[in-house]
């Protein structure tokens, strides 16, 4: 994807789930999320804060000092008790914009804009669509930053001798046993949701369960906990 192939998913993405959000009830709104310890509300207060700047960031780490795990819960806490409707006016208004957080990049943006959608829609029994092309952008990222300070906030999950690909399209990365499926399933299982793996099949799919560091059954990446 080129720039403005990139900020256009993310646009769409940000749209999507803004529309998702509005038709959710109080029960949605406070399920569990597959971001491990967070709610659906959690995760959208989060996705309020996609455009930190310099300024805004060394704010948050000084009032909040720490991991920057530390630094992002307590953000969203900051975050979360506001009204639902301003929460998804937040998100769509973002719609638009090219600024994302200060210290990472716009297909950073992308994944936490998929991801999180699918943190949301999945545990409450509901779709949301993200094409193809952008869940492999935002795959191919994730494999590309594995062990660097942006895959920091990951639960380390084993799939370096794996080798994943994805059968909608195009894509794919790694050695060893296959482990095959939708690409948005692959970046899901990427970023330590384990509840995909039924989605997938292959080889890989054994290979892991004979991994006794194999994910817990429901991934939460980033790893963040609430403490209300």
């Amino acid at each position: 994807m080129n720039d403005d192939e990139l900020w256009a998913a993310i646009d769409a993405q940000r749209l999507r789930t803004a529309d998702l959000l509005e038709t959710l009830t109080d029960d949605d709104w406070s399920h569990r999320s597959l971001c491990d310890g967070w709610t659906v509300r959690d995760v959208a207060a989060h996705l309020t804060l996609q455009q930190l700047t310099l300024g805004g960031g060394l704010k948050l780490a000084l009032k909040h000092p720490g991991s920057l795990n530390r630094t992002i819960q307590a953000s969203t806490r900051a975050k979360v008790r506001r009204p639902t409707a301003q929460l998804i006016a937040e998100i769509r208004a973002m719609a638009g914009s090219r600024r994302h957080n200060f210290g990472v990049t716009a297909q950073e943006t992308l994944i936490d804009i998929v991801v999180h959608g699918q943190d949301i829609a999945v545990p409450i029994g509901r779709s949301l669509h993200v094409p193809p092309e952008a869940a492999r952008t935002a795959a191919q990222r994730v494999w590309e930053c594995r062990g660097s300070r942006l895959s920091k906030v990951f639960q380390p999950i084993p799939y370096d001798d794996l080798n994943l690909q994805a059968t909608d399209i195009e894509w794919s990365v790694g050695h060893g046993p296959e482990l095959r499926g939708p690409i948005l399933g692959l970046l899901l299982f990427l970023t330590g949701r384990a509840v995909v793996i039924p989605q997938l099949d292959g080889p890989g799919v054994q290979a892991l369960q004979n991994t006794s560091s194999s994910p817990a059954p429901v991934g939460g990446i980033p790893r963040r906990r609430r403490s209300r």
